[in-house]
């Protein structure tokens, strides 16, 4: 047993303490904060602000297309997840649903690159605020070294999250709606001026790629990784009010920020050009120059916005990551301290500060290696290729799930038909980062995460020969159940 459980009970050294039981605090979520959690970490605005002209590079005018068919990917995808959430509501969400569908090693490689994909987003995103932020100070006279402001931000994340999962999705809806709000608002300015030369259908037709269904394609892994965090309510099973609140989050935070991103993906390649894609792929802020352009007196704004997205997308990425990493230490897949649980608050207390500390090192190391802009773009390819196999064993899991243990809720369309396509679908970005073989170091990730897969996977044998115990545990705590240590 890990000393951190140890209990004293007077009498006898060797009497046996008292069982304790590790749950976080039922009840604290409702429908709102499910879809709030999902939306955020999703973070539109920074979907908005600097993942299209990464986008652009590969799809060229294309870009809104692509962004409508991540859109019918992640959609189709949803459905194995929120079929598997309504079912099994867990904290360990992807860990827990692979390894009831799959069997317990599946479901360590899934926690497993679950972990890498989280963890990589708190980092990416810290190091992209202390960049945005850090130029958004610069044109007012004021000088800030970014890795200053991405530890004022962590330091934020940290307090924030350890005070209780309601709190931070507070701070979520607020800075959510705010830059909502100003995006919406620029896109229909943008639109209703006409853009640079007047509306077209020119950015949703496959013609408009240069690089025709290879770009589409490659243009994808970034389009998928606009989405990333759709999933993240089902982090909360064990926290929202009633279970069906996690699937309904799950869809209507997808349709939400889906909808949000046609709009303005839309308005973003008007407002260049479709003749503008190269001017559009060199900006590395470029919200702000069509605010500059089209609404300069939202500029501010817009700087604004891009700085609260980033946060939230901070906040929501790191409480989604300390519940995997709770759920799997509090079934001894992990060091067991992680499942400790703060005696007011109910937040996973030791697993916050670990992430804390992984994130902000991580940070200033590729950060100070690569450049802050660069260690979000390679991050971000990074762990949307690691999140991408989790979705496809996600709905293997759901399809064998209900082919079994709930055999008697089966739907052939739900359980076996949508699962196929949400697997295949997946396989449209892999392919793009295969063939034609990008340039470096995008070309070195797909090896990068073929070696965590099979890492974790010998890890989960070793772990399945010497401790089976350890395997049989996985999955198997529920949101109804408790586990004493």
């Amino acid at each position: 047993m890990s000393d951190d459980t140890t209990t004293h009970v007077q009498g006898s050294p060797t009497t046996p303490p008292e069982p304790q039981h590790v749950r976080l605090k039922k009840g604290a979520v409702g429908l709102g904060g499910a879809v709030v959690m999902s939306a955020a970490l999703m973070g539109p605005a920074v979907s908005v602000y600097f993942n299209p002209q990464l986008v652009a590079g590969f799809a060229g005018a294309a870009m809104p297309l692509v962004m409508a068919v991540s859109l019918i990917a992640s959609l189709i995808v949803a459905n194995g997840v929120a079929e598997m959430a309504r079912e099994l509501p867990s904290a360990g969400a992807f860990y827990t649903y692979v390894a009831r569908g799959l069997g317990p090693r599946y479901g360590f490689v899934t926690g497993i690159l679950m972990f890498l994909a989280y963890a990589l987003l708190v980092p990416a995103e810290l190091a992209l605020i202390g960049i945005y932020s850090h130029d958004i100070l610069n044109g007012y006279g004021v000088s800030v070294p970014w890795p200053v402001i991405a530890l004022i931000f962590a330091a934020a994340m940290l307090a924030l999250s350890w005070r209780g999962i309601a709190g931070s999705l507070k701070t979520a809806l607020t800075l959510f709606a705010v830059e909502v709000s100003v995006i919406v608002v620029l896109s229909l300015v943008i639109l209703a001026k006409g853009g640079a030369h007047g509306l077209t259908v020119t950015p949703l037709l496959p013609s408009s790629s240069p690089h025709g269904l290879s770009g589409i394609a490659l243009g994808m892994v970034f389009g998928v990784l606009s989405f990333v965090g759709f999933e993240s309510a089902a982090t909360l099973g064990e926290e929202v009010r009633k279970p069906h609140h996690v699937p309904w989050g799950i869809f209507g935070a997808v349709l939400l920020v889906g909808a949000i991103y046609l709009l303005t993906t839309y308005a973003e390649m008007v407002g260049f050009g479709v003749n503008g894609v190269d001017k559009l792929t060199k900006d590395t802020a470029p919200f702000t120059t069509l605010a500059a352009q089209y609404a300069p007196w939202l500029k501010l704004l817009v700087g604004l916005a891009g700085v609260s997205s980033i946060f939230a997308v901070i906040m929501n990425s790191h409480n989604g990551i300390t519940r995997i990493i709770f759920a799997m230490g509090r079934e001894h897949m992990l060091p067991t301290k992680l499942a400790r649980v703060h005696p007011r608050h109910g937040t996973p207390s030791v697993a916050i500060i670990a992430n804390a500390v992984f994130a902000v090192v991580v940070t200033l190391a590729i950060g100070a290696w690569v450049g802050p802009f660069n260690a979000y773009a390679y991050l971000g390819s990074l762990l949307t290729l690691a999140i991408i196999p989790v979705y496809i064993l996600t709905n293997a899991a759901c399809i064998r799930f209900f082919a079994t243990t709930a055999r008697a809720k089966r739907n052939t369309f739900q359980h076996v038909v949508l699962p196929v396509l949400g697997m295949l679908v997946m396989l449209i970005p892999i392919y793009g980062l295969i063939w034609p073989v990008p340039a470096a170091p995008y070309n070195l990730f797909p090896y990068l995460v073929v070696l965590a897969i099979a890492a974790s996977t010998a890890a989960a044998w070793v772990i399945g020969k010497r401790h089976p115990e350890a395997l049989a545990r996985a999955g198997a705590v529920l949101a109804s159940a408790e586990v004493e240590i």
